[in-house]
């Protein structure tokens, strides 16, 4: 479902980004890395489903994230097709490596545009499938998404560099995560190798290699199942958890941050 794979993909990010108990730290980043990318990685985590004109990714920034919805559903083959294979998830990171290379030097920096737009997108799409939106606010729906461009544009941590790994991660969560249900998703395409017709009636082999090609390890069965539920319960609370620390952690900084300047600016006044 959406909002497992987003809570998958920030879960995830706290995992490999924070460097407290109970995490990974395989790519350490400060607390806003940490915050900012893991909103991302839970757009990212649902950018595979792009593949589908009428998903909830599709209506996330209408009528633009319409018309993307359009042309990836053509090339990649229509649903669960290309988006959802090994050859897709490294498109989707280049996509990333590219956008995070574009910055722009102005008076006041570097300005990290590449980052912004994609975030945008990312950001967005992880707010509308978590339903933080009301159905009919495609207003409100662009309104936080330029508020996001222009945070991520002008404080992204370490610039562009952790976009790509926000990339990597958000797909393979979103790959993984279908391959878990009964649907299975078709890894090597375009290459679709289906199973031979006397080796379908196999109980075994069927469930995990698909008569369409697609390979499956149904260890959830179908998506949206009770079984799947139980198992997101405990890895949205980690995400929320992570987050949430994260977001304390900034606001301790910004506070103090704010203290250091009231503290500047009495001096200055007091000398003059």
């Amino acid at each position: 479902m959406g909002g497992h794979h987003a809570a998958s993909g920030a879960a995830a990010w706290v995992a490999v980004a924070s460097t407290g108990p109970y995490t990974l730290g395989w790519y350490p980043l400060d607390a806003t890395g940490v915050l900012i990318g893991g909103m991302a990685t839970a757009g990212t985590a649902l950018v595979c489903d792009w593949d589908h004109r009428s998903s909830t990714v599709a209506h996330s920034l209408p009528p633009l994230s319409n018309v993307i919805a359009v042309g990836i559903e053509n090339a990649s083959g229509g649903h669960r097709q290309g988006t959802h294979s090994v050859l897709g998830a490294a498109v989707f990171v280049l996509l990333a490596a590219v956008a995070a290379q574009i910055q722009v030097d102005t008076p006041w920096g570097v300005l990290s545009v590449g980052a912004g737009l994609l975030c945008m997108f990312m950001i967005n799409i992880a707010a509308k499938a978590l339903k933080l939106f009301p159905r009919s606010g495609w207003i409100t729906n662009w309104v936080f998404a330029l508020a996001m461009a222009g945070l991520v544009t002008w404080f992204a941590p370490e610039q562009w560099t952790w976009l790509p790994m926000s990339m990597l991660i958000g797909v393979v969560v979103h790959i993984v995560g279908d391959m878990v249900t009964t649907g299975g998703v078709p890894l090597l395409w375009p290459l679709v190798i289906k199973p031979p017709r006397f080796m379908r009636r196999l109980w075994v082999l069927r469930n995990f290699w698909r008569p369409n090609g697609a390979f499956s390890i149904p260890l959830l069965g179908r998506a949206g199942s009770r079984r799947e539920w139980l198992v997101l319960i405990p890895v949205s609370g980690y995400a929320m958890v992570g987050m949430c620390v994260a977001a304390w952690s900034l606001a301790g900084t910004l506070s103090a941050a704010l203290a250091l300047a009231g503290r500047l600016v009495s001096s200055l006044l007091g000398l003059s």
